[in-house]
């Protein structure tokens, strides 16, 4: 007879192997719709770069900048958008009432926008060493920025996501009027210690500016927190993201039963 650690362990198993197949399910599916392509990677990138165009940034300053905010929308793309799709193909009451577990659930929809994101970063981290002379300073750093701040961005998309809606335009107005104030906070565009007193008050509450701290220290910048705040900071905002998505699925789950 199997041991209870025994039964744990092939619990664990079974449930994470169910994380990766809804991760996979999102890749296949997903990533390539065009609402992902227009608001994750298309909408950042042009967005950054109507501000940054006549003020001749420097560019330990744009680069950071398009890393964190690619990084940002990217992450944050897929997770508003899987959940509406699934209920408006009526295949998510299959999923929820599947061995799945709702950790497995999300932490697979989290898995694909955090990959998503993650691989898309590297495209203006790649442009801005090869085109346009940016040097990787602190590995360690930048590494941390881009993969905590996409299991961030991506938990805040399956958050918003959450509540019950057949409709993706609702959950993509809903995300953008999320997504669009904070970037304006986070030192994405101007260094916190330039931004106005406000500024710097409402920019703890953003994860974005614990990233973008992050990846403008790797690429040899001036962090505005200190290492360990932005580390902790970042993980304490995913877990929080995460627990308030499992309170609002584990309640529609229990309504679809």
């Amino acid at each position: 007879m199997p041991s209870p650690r025994s039964r744990w362990t092939g619990r664990l198993v079974r449930q994470a192997h169910a994380a990766y197949v809804v991760a996979k399910k999102d890749a296949i599916i997903y990533y390539l719709k065009p609402p992902v392509i227009s608001f994750g990677v298309v909408f950042p990138l042009f967005f950054y770069l109507a501000f940054a165009a006549g003020r001749n940034l420097p560019t330990d300053a744009m680069v950071p900048g398009i890393v964190a905010m690619a990084l940002f929308f990217t992450a944050s793309a897929v997770g508003p958008l899987v959940t509406p799709w699934e209920r408006q193909a009526r295949t998510w009451e299959r999923l929820v009432t599947s061995p799945a577990s709702i950790w497995a659930i999300i932490a697979g929809d989290v898995m694909a926008g955090m990959a998503f994101g993650a691989v898309i970063s590297l495209v203006p981290v790649a442009l801005g060493v090869c085109l346009l002379g940016a040097g990787v300073a602190d590995c360690a750093s930048l590494v941390l920025g881009v993969s905590l701040g996409a299991l961030a961005f991506s938990a805040l998309g399956v958050l918003v996501a959450a509540p019950v809606t057949e409709t993706p335009s609702q959950v993509m107005m809903i995300s953008n009027l999320i997504r669009l104030p904070l970037i304006f906070v986070s030192g994405v565009f101007v260094p916190l210690t330039a931004i106005a007193p406000w500024g710097r008050w409402l920019a703890p509450i953003s994860p974005l500016s614990y990233s973008a701290d992050l990846i403008r220290v790797g690429f040899g910048g001036v962090g505005y927190f200190p290492f360990s705040v932005d580390v902790v900071a970042l993980l304490g905002f995913a877990g929080g993201f995460l627990a308030l998505t499992r309170v609002i699925h584990r309640s529609t789950r229990d309504k679809v039963r």
